[in-house]
């Protein structure tokens, strides 16, 4: 299963340039407050305390503020909070003044990708309707499950922004109803202190994806509740799955499984997945389909080898994990996971078969994961025939200025 980008950029050292003072009062007396000034020029949204030079007595966490490069031209606005990790998050880059009411025109912009251009609508009443940075709005995630918005909040300012800008959502959507949610650990980094938004009580909605019905489970599923970046991928998947055999490694709620049976036509299904909540919503979705799929509560390593010294094999594999590689620290074990689970998983695609197999660790780059990948069939003495090269939906645009936020990466090859 994938998971959806940290909305700010991966921690990272910064250079931390010298020491310089403030601006005179002179130079500031014509800026309109609040406002930051920056070091030196960066056009990535987040900004880290090494690149802030100085503020306007009197800034408040979470203000709106007027941005300045070094020698005190307007450099664009963001929002502001001096004891979060990323203080600074841009919104808009220029000369231009930017108001409260833009942040509107932000949010339609997002909305008029999906709704307009991509026409999303018309396939699913599924997908994701902000996308953090990757829209101009970091700090905030938005997806759309039916008549429901699930809300992620990573910021102070977004955080205090969104009795207003919910309604203008619900508005251009047609949506009604809300969920809110503020990860106890970016609540405390940010000193979200005051009384969360009210979430509407709403458990769990159906939703329709390519001719296939899901269940989102707001209480207990992972992040806004499903996983909209896969959606093409799953499309694609079924153009190989009529009549063959399908396993779908670390499936949680069964997105490719159920997709290669209903609209694949699949001869067989098989979901495996370590976590039993989502093994028992994947059975409700195959019953809300009425189709049948096996599956397997049971660790995918401990699975794969199993399967293989039983002799079982299938044509086609799916392997999508966790994110494996979660900080620096941990990229040295990510690595050695995303090496061994493939040359496990190819071992168990029939010679001439198709692996699918995905990586959602940002910190891990396409080229590398594809070695890893590789490296890790030619320990099983497997041979790949990669074929193609896919990323997240179209609703999870990249900004050429955060280019981290590209982390969803999936490699399609024949095994041999």
């Amino acid at each position: 299963m994938n998971r959806p980008p940290p909305p700010a950029a991966p921690s990272r050292r910064v250079p931390k340039p010298a020491a310089s003072a403030a601006p005179s009062a002179a130079s500031a007396s014509g800026w309109p407050t609040p406002w930051v000034q920056m070091k030196y020029v960066s056009f990535h949204p987040c900004v880290y305390p090494a690149m802030i030079k100085a503020a306007s007595p009197g800034v408040k966490a979470g203000d709106l503020v007027s941005v300045y490069d070094r020698a005190g031209q307007l450099f664009g606005a963001g929002l502001y909070n001096p004891k979060a990790r990323v203080p600074l998050r841009v919104v808009a880059h220029g000369n231009a003044p930017f108001a409260e009411s833009d942040f509107l025109g932000l949010l339609d912009r997002a909305v008029g990708l999906r709704v307009d251009l991509l026409a999303l609508p018309r396939i699913t009443d599924a997908f994701r309707v902000v996308h953090s940075d990757g829209d101009g709005l970091g700090g905030l995630v938005v997806d759309r499950y039916s008549d429901v918005l699930s809300v992620e909040v990573h910021s102070l300012g977004v955080f205090q922004r969104l009795p207003h800008w919910l309604p203008h959502l619900h508005q251009r959507l047609g949506t009604r109803r809300a969920v809110i949610a503020v990860d106890p650990h970016v609540a405390r980094v940010e000193g979200i202190r005051t009384p969360m938004p009210p979430s509407d009580p709403v458990r769990t909605v159906r939703i329709r994806e390519h001719g296939v019905r899901f269940e989102v489970d707001f209480a207990r599923g992972h992040k806004t509740g499903f996983f909209c970046d896969q959606r093409e991928n799953r499309r694609r998947v079924t153009a190989w799955t009529r009549d063959r055999s399908v396993l779908d490694l670390c499936c949680y709620t069964g997105g490719f499984a159920l997709a290669a049976r209903v609209a694949g036509g699949a001869r067989d299904a098989t979901g495996v997945d370590l976590d039993e909540t989502a093994i028992a919503q994947a059975r409700r979705n195959a019953h809300l389909n009425q189709v049948r799929v096996d599956w397997v509560h049971c660790d995918a390593f401990t699975y794969a080898h199993q399967m293989h010294r039983n002799g079982r094999q299938w044509d086609v594999v799916v392997v999508d994990p966790p994110k494996f590689i979660a900080s620096r620290d941990d990229a040295f074990e990510g690595r050695r996971k995303y090496e061994d689970l493939n040359g496990l998983a190819t071992r168990l695609v029939a010679p001439g078969g198709l692996l699918v197999t995905c990586s959602c660790s940002g910190l891990l780059g396409a080229e590398e994961f594809e070695r890893l990948a590789a490296r890790g069939a030619h320990r099983m003495n497997r041979r790949l025939q990669i074929l193609s090269r896919t990323g997240a939906a179209e609703d999870h645009p990249v900004m050429s200025n955060c280019p981290e936020s590209q982390y969803l990466k999936v490699l399609w090859a024949r095994v041999f």
